[in-house]
């Protein structure tokens, strides 16, 4: 069994993650699914010596998730209200989302000394800008990727709803096409309208890009940004290490 390892869970409006790190802040073990449940904690605490956990929750958490390990392992909830490695520079810190925190913290873990700016392209497409002092300012929030397709087929009466594919084309030949190209490519657009306004204001400016249609969008973007799937769960790690 490892021993020293710290358990964070990410709940999410669209999946659900849990991910177990080690002191030197290396990721052991991950686990992605539409629901985390008491057996996959369970799985989790027989193989590895938790000697802290976090959770993070966009809604609220699972009492049943809470109550299990509140009663194995010493547990945080992640609030505005929590010590943090950034400063809150946000005039409504209650109004503000946990998974914007971690990934806030994130981008900061990975470029301590400078501006960066965090994308995440999920449900929603949200911005986020840490100063390199470590002020957190706060950022935007987009329709996501699906969201734009879902209104599309639910705000008209005969557009089809289609799963988000990788667009190499401008003009669409076909209504499937035309409306692919429209979602993905405006969504392009506005990511590097976004950091080019961003480094206007902020240079010079690291960019780093996550979320569940990160990989989709990554390589039509053509500004120079770091990938990271698992920010999010890296500014937990790290949240919950500044606590513990």
């Amino acid at each position: 069994m490892n021993s020293n390892a710290y358990l964070v869970i990410d709940i999410g409006n669209t999946a659900q993650k849990v991910a177990v790190f080690d002191e030197a802040g290396n990721q052991l073990t991950w686990l992605r699914q539409p629901v985390i449940g008491v057996a996959d904690l369970e799985a989790v605490l027989q193989e590895y010596q938790v000697k802290a956990a976090l959770v993070s929750s966009v809604g609220e958490t699972p009492a049943t998730l809470e109550e299990f390990l509140q009663q194995r392992v010493c547990t945080l909830k992640l609030s505005p209200q929590l010590q943090l490695p950034v400063r809150l520079a946000y005039a409504t810190p209650k109004t503000l989302g946990t998974d914007r925190i971690a990934c806030a913290v994130g981008a900061h873990a990975l470029y301590p000394m400078d501006n960066v700016l965090a994308i995440q392209a999920g449900s929603c497409l949200v911005t986020d800008l840490v100063t390199a002092k470590g002020d957190y300012l706060g950022g935007t929030i987009a329709p996501g990727l699906r969201m734009r397709l879902r209104a599309l087929e639910h705000f008209t009466a005969r557009l089809p709803l289609l799963e988000p594919t990788p667009v190499d084309y401008l003009v669409g030949d076909t209504t499937e096409k035309s409306i692919l190209s429209g979602v993905v490519n405006g969504l392009v657009g506005e990511i590097e309208g976004m950091i080019c306004r961003y480094q206007a204001q902020f240079s010079p400016l690291k960019v780093v890009l996550t979320g569940g249609d990160a990989p989709l969008l990554s390589n039509s973007l053509k500004n120079s940004i770091f990938a990271a799937p698992n920010l999010v769960l890296l500014g937990l790690y790290k949240i919950l290490r500044f606590n513990v």
